[in-house]
């Protein structure tokens, strides 16, 4: 067989494969927007629509002030770096970054990457090894999942937020030199807040480190928005805590891991999206340190926040949808059929309303859904509209019967 041949043959499998997903109701399209993040947002043709889809919790995604903490970083440190860390691609906002990370979480130190998913994948390697055991929980991030599966500990999972077979895997791991107890703080898909308080306590009976990625808490949980530690009255108890800028922190790109100084020394030297990546821009440190200045003072924002959550959780039940139980302003609207859930999610799109719709393989078969996030940006009259077109689309697929 030619080379030609070979090469023809191969990309006439991927297109077969993604033929298959369409044919499946599985592909995923982007929406492309013309405008900032927020409350609303332009998409394609021009049209605005009500943005329930973005992890901009506290609305500073668009918010003016950050733009203008983004140029003035920019002007003060310039575009980029063109290095990383180690050789010359660190300045001194990197430095006060980490250290303000590291002073909100409660933590002796931090560390910048490009983005959570690296901070994830580089965090396990460096630190443990085959003598030592993982147990993490079976709905954690993709990111914790490939990031144990470049370490060589053995790996343990327990069920979902299931204390019982939590202690079940440490018993099973009682031979291991160290055990790391590693658990999203709330869980993206469905929203649910990680047991953390419990996990401390078995993670103390058994001589355990804890570890928890903390991307949709910061910002949101807790009287001042420290996370799912401050939410169950932990803070101090928890060894490794990774997070993100890129959720309710400003909405832009990076991610940090905050630990005592031995951790962080060590990832330091050998963890490799760190050691390999370029250095977080200039102009995303300078705002992620004016955020976290501003993040105490933002407690009428989170407040809005968890009242447009209970506002929308409440009215969308009452419309007869099914949705997970919950508090956090992640709302997970279960379709179960991926198809239906495509159809459903373009049909609000048409209504003004954007969401997307969530299926196999990001989540199990037959829980496909739309995820609703809501914001402090919006207001109970976009709420309000936003409910309507559920509505509408609800009864046109037969998902709920009569009138709101």
């Amino acid at each position: 067989m030619s080379t030609s041949i070979t090469n023809e043959a191969f990309y006439n499998g991927l297109q077969g494969g993604l033929d298959g997903l369409r044919a499946q109701g599985l592909y995923k399209e982007e929406r492309v927007l013309a405008s900032r993040q927020g409350s609303t947002v332009v998409c394609g043709g021009g049209r605005e629509l009500i943005n329930l889809c973005a992890n901009n919790y506290l609305g500073l995604s668009g918010d003016e002030s950050l733009v203008r903490a983004a140029a003035a970083a920019s002007e003060q440190y310039g575009y980029g770096l063109s290095s990383v860390r180690f050789i010359c691609g660190t300045q001194t906002v990197h430095k006060q970054l980490e250290k303000a990370i590291a002073d909100f979480l409660g933590m002796e130190d931090a560390i910048l990457y490009a983005a959570a998913f690296d901070a994830n994948g580089g965090v396990f390697e460096p630190l443990f090894d085959e003598s030592d055991a993982i147990i993490s929980d079976a709905l954690n991030h993709a990111s914790i999942i490939d990031g144990i599966r470049l370490c060589k500990a053995e790996r343990y999972r327990y069920a979902h937020n299931d204390m019982a077979d939590l202690e079940a895997q440490l018993q099973a791991a009682a031979g291991k030199r160290h055990k790391l107890i590693v658990s999203d703080g709330v869980f993206s898909m469905d929203g649910t807040i990680a047991q953390l308080d419990k996990i401390c306590v078995l993670a103390d009976r058994y001589g355990a480190l804890v570890m928890i990625d903390e991307c949709h808490a910061s910002g949101v949980l807790g009287a001042n928005g420290r996370g799912t530690p401050e939410h169950h009255g932990v803070i101090g108890r928890i060894d490794i805590i990774t997070g993100t800028l890129g959720k309710a922190l400003g909405g832009a790109m990076g991610g940090f891991t905050a630990a005592r100084r031995e951790v962080i020394a060590t990832l330091r030297q050998k963890s490799r999206p760190y050691l390999f990546s370029n250095s977080l821009a200039p102009s995303i440190a300078g705002t992620s340190l004016a955020v976290l200045k501003d993040l105490p003072g933002l407690s009428a924002r989170r407040e809005r926040l968890q009242a447009n959550a209970a506002y929308f959780r409440a009215a969308i039940g009452e419309l007869g949808f099914t949705i997970k139980p919950g508090t956090h302003p992640i709302v997970p609207v279960m379709l179960f059929d991926a198809p239906l859930a495509q159809r459903f999610a373009q049909r609000l799109y048409e209504l003004g309303v954007l969401v997307t719709a969530f299926f196999y393989p990001v989540v199990a078969i037959g829980q496909a859904r739309v995820r609703v996030q809501l914001s402090a940006a919006h207001s109970r009259e976009q709420l309000d509209k936003a409910l309507a077109a559920f509505a509408a689309a609800g009864r046109e697929l037969k998902v709920i019967q009569g009138e709101r």
